[in-house]
């Protein structure tokens, strides 16, 4: 099952596409609010999805009108903890280089937003069997 996963925020939305459970995602990206539903027109175009799992959270109610409005089946997820797990996760795919190895990880900050990361996590989330 392909899911789209989003993360919502007040100005943008991170957004993921995932084949499965396990899979590298399809799609990665982060979209003003005001441009989203174009962008996942886009996303939609290349890759069909089956569900859109968005995180329960700031802004969840308008990016689930927006998500319902093309057409996909909606699911609200529990998004607790994903912007921490999402930072480890980019960190583990981009490493810190150069003096910024030093640097403990639980002081970095990613060098640009993670949202898409958040959606990442957002859509797994979805996929996991409870329990």
């Amino acid at each position: 099952m392909t899911v789209l996963g989003l993360d919502p925020g007040t100005r943008k939305c991170g957004y993921a596409v995932l084949p499965g459970l396990g899979a590298e995602p399809l799609t990665l990206g982060i979209a003003p609010i005001e441009a989203l539903a174009e962008r996942l027109r886009e996303v939609l175009l290349r890759t069909p999805v089956s569900v859109a799992a968005i995180g329960r959270g700031t802004n969840s109610a308008a990016v689930s009108r927006v998500v319902a409005g093309l057409g996909l089946r909606v699911e609200l997820v529990d998004e607790r903890e994903t912007t921490l797990r999402a930072r480890a996760r980019y960190f583990r795919d981009h490493p810190p280089r150069g003096w910024r190895r030093l640097i403990p990880r639980g002081m970095l900050l990613p060098e640009r937003p993670i949202d898409d990361y958040a959606a990442l996590l957002i859509a797994e989330r979805f996929l996991t069997p409870a329990g």
